[in-house]
């Protein structure tokens, strides 16, 4: 699997790209009817609780706009917070505050926001089952969103489509499944092979093949149960489908070791917080 790398470069790209789209074409038009030369003081304040995550883009997108500017950091990325919990301090001319203001928010909301969801499953189901994401991101975000899971408690599924062979059920429409096994088995040259099923005979089809996990899409809890108890002597073994907080818990009890949810990248509510002078 692809190692999700945070480098300086990368942040700082990313925040340029932030700024150039709030910015453009004319600047803040507003701040500039600010005195330039007023220096302010602000708290950046969660309202509600949450896991933080995201202070190296929020940091950097002050230190973007005005290198002058100090961000003194008061929550550690990944650590949960309450509401009106004190982030960061922030000193500094009061126009490169608020020209940064928004961007810094929207990157700190949004993976805030991934972090918290992802720990609300990983609560709720234990240290024996690991809860993954899937590729089901916003385009030229993955990394940053992957990355918000990894503080939140997840685990990170594949990053590409080179990680690993995942043999899904619109392959499995095109070709024969045993057929397509037995391809990836002889193709692999070191990758994992990742095998998904929806009834109980395709795993009944495949079970003895040489292959990593087997993936239990949209099944019942019944045959979840039954499946996992076939499939768990040979393979590891994960769910996937529609899994919401309230269901996660029952299908953790099945014994499956992952669950893949799609919605802790894509529909994970933004965090609120707030630059409070």
């Amino acid at each position: 699997m692809s190692i999700i790398k945070l480098s300086k470069t990368f942040i700082k790209d990313r925040v340029k790209l932030a700024l150039a789209e709030d910015l453009y074409p004319d600047g803040d038009i507003t701040t500039d009817l600010l005195d330039k030369k007023k220096i302010i003081t602000a708290k950046l304040i969660s309202n509600q609780k949450a896991i933080v995550a995201g202070l190296l883009f929020t940091k950097q997108v002050f230190n973007e706009v005005d290198k002058k500017t100090k961000f003194i950091v008061k929550k550690k990325d990944g650590c949960s917070i309450k509401k009106n919990s004190i982030i960061a301090i922030i000193k500094g001319k009061a126009s490169s505050i608020f020209i940064a203001e928004r961007v810094a928010l929207n990157f700190l909301s949004h993976i805030s926001g991934i972090a918290t969801k992802t720990n609300q499953f990983v609560k709720l189901v234990g240290k024996k089952c690991k809860i993954c994401c899937t590729r089901k991101t916003i385009p030229n975000y993955r990394v940053i969103q992957k990355y918000a899971v990894k503080l939140g408690g997840g685990t990170n599924h594949r990053f590409n489509l080179s990680d690993e062979f995942l043999i899904k059920d619109n392959h499995i429409a095109s070709s024969k499944l045993r057929e397509l096994v037995s391809l990836a088995i002889k193709n692999k040259k070191g990758k994992k092979i990742t095998v998904e099923v929806d009834n109980l005979n395709q795993l009944k089809e495949i079970i003895g093949l040489k292959f990593n996990t087997v993936l239990f899409d949209n099944m019942n809890i019944k045959n979840l149960r039954t499946g996992v108890k076939l499939a768990k002597k040979y393979y590891k073994t994960e769910a996937s489908g529609n899994i919401n907080l309230k269901t996660v818990k029952l299908i953790a009890s099945t014994g499956v070791e992952r669950i893949s949810i799609g919605s802790i990248t894509h529909s994970a509510p933004a965090i609120d917080f707030k630059l409070e002078i």
